[in-house]
């Protein structure tokens, strides 16, 4: 709306989906529980796509399923996103859901497995085809580490300050406006 409210997206599916007898259920604290209770549980999945509350959303969510898996003492993530910005959304959703899954398995006592990402409408505008070119002409540089300084008791106590990127040596950024 022109607040930038975009109705019950994302926290409210993850964190409070209501259920018919009028109780919410908080999905990330269902998942945290079950990967320390549950590991080897095929069913730790977090959804934000819910049918009854669609036409409240000004969007449907694009990242809308996401589902984690524990192999050898490593914690892995495979994203199901149904519609992808690549140039502006794509890098913005792998970095945040990668910093999840570290939270996550720093959390559980866990080692970082896998990121897996999986697309549906997976678009690139027009207008961001010559950032795109720019980008895709660029030498790739080393890949920095995500360094988490401390383990907060929960994972909703994590701030700002607990994190560092070391190695970090980007290229200039590209600016490219946002399509809609």
């Amino acid at each position: 709306d022109e607040n930038g409210d975009l109705g019950p997206v994302y926290g409210k599916q993850w964190r409070a989906w209501p259920t018919p007898d009028g109780r919410h259920i908080d999905q990330i604290a269902t998942v945290l529980s079950q990967l320390k209770n549950d590991p080897d549980s095929r069913r730790i999945i977090v959804s934000a796509w819910n049918v009854g509350e669609l036409d409240k959303m000004a969007l449907a969510p694009c990242h809308a399923f996401f589902q984690f898996y524990v192999a050898d003492g490593k914690l892995s993530c495979q994203l199901y996103q149904r519609s992808c910005d690549v140039f502006l959304g794509l890098p913005f959703n792998i970095a945040s859901y990668a910093l999840l899954v570290h939270m996550m398995a720093q959390q559980c006592d866990l080692d970082v497995g896998d990121f897996v990402w999986t697309g549906g409408d997976t678009h690139l505008y027009s207008n961001h085809m010559e950032q795109t070119h720019l980008q895709l002409s660029r030498e790739p540089r080393a890949l920095p580490k995500l360094v988490i300084k401390r383990k907060p008791d929960s994972l909703f106590d994590y701030r700002f300050d607990d994190f560092e990127i070391e190695g970090y040596d980007p290229h200039p950024g590209i600016k490219a406006p946002v399509a809609i």
